[in-house]
């Protein structure tokens, strides 16, 4: 299998800059390479199978990088959940809102697993990323024009706001929509933040939502699939798989700390705007 040390590189690097930005990190997996051609396309399209394996290796290297940003709220919630279990006190902020991005992360998984084998048949394919993308910018904007001026003015910090935003029924469904992410070329996290928006949560809140629910996801697709790393012809690329899992986790810890900056005041548009360009460009050069 022809997968270089620098094609490595570039694909950690795409990886950890799209996978918390609003516009897929699998779809831009897929559209760069097909951008660049020659040896790289030809890799993305005949050995799709290893090549989903090492995006899902890089996309673990993102998810060390995330909980490590968010390692705070994760370790209060963890313990404030445990704590809640021994006194019994379950509705306390921290266990409500530990369940409801467990709740979120149940229809992904389901769905992931029983139709694995479809998404991974496209999953090479420029053209239904490049469509997926296109769609993808469609519904940020959707998101945006419907929650406009509906956030509702909260106490409290973010996790209280999630806590009084959120239930159990609002959680399952935002877990149906993140498992469009499945398509390559529809964000997970743009999903997730444009379902915290229409749930009156504001741009901060509902990009803290998104940040937290995306970590479970991540790492249980990798605990599904990693272990095929050493048992299928992957295992001879472990060395360009490190390489670019390292890149990955540097430029995911640099992606995080932007976005967590920018959506204490700004909107999903720009990134709207983006997907619609580059993913019409992209369904015009490859379909």
């Amino acid at each position: 299998m022809d997968f270089t040390y620098t094609q490595a590189i570039i694909i950690g690097f795409i990886q950890g800059i799209t996978e918390l930005f609003p516009i897929s990190s699998l779809g831009h997996a897929i559209l760069i390479p097909a951008w660049i051609g020659g040896s790289f396309r030809e890799f993305i399209s005949e050995e799709n199978k290893a090549y989903l394996l090492i995006t899902i290796a890089m996309h673990l290297a993102s998810s060390i990088a995330l909980f490590l940003v968010f390692r705070r709220r994760w370790f209060n919630l963890i313990g404030g959940t445990f704590i809640a279990i021994k006194s019994r006190g379950f509705q306390s902020t921290q266990f409500r809102v530990l369940s409801y991005i467990l709740i979120a992360t149940i229809p992904v998984g389901a769905l992931g697993l029983i139709f694995g084998d479809y998404f991974q048949s496209i999953f090479g394919k420029p053209a239904f990323s490049a469509a997926f993308l296109t769609i993808n910018g469609l519904l940020l904007i959707a998101a945006e024009r419907m929650s406009k001026g509906s956030a509702v003015v909260q106490t409290g910090d973010s996790d209280s706001q999630i806590d009084q935003n959120i239930n159990s029924k609002s959680a399952l469904a935002i877990g149906f929509g993140q498992s469009l992410a499945l398509f390559a070329g529809i964000s997970r996290f743009g999903i997730t933040m444009s379902a915290g928006l229409l749930r009156k949560l504001n741009h901060s809140v509902a990009s803290d939502f998104a940040f937290l629910l995306s970590l479970p996801v991540i790492v249980g697709a990798s605990i599904v699939k990693l272990p095929e790393l050493f048992t299928t012809d992957a295992n001879e690329l472990l060395g360009q798989i490190l390489v670019g899992s390292v890149v990955s986790f540097i430029a995911t810890y640099i992606s995080v700390t932007f976005l967590v900056r920018w959506f204490k005041t700004k909107t999903l548009y720009p990134f709207a705007i983006y997907c619609l360009i580059f993913g019409i460009a992209s369904f015009l050069r490859f379909s």
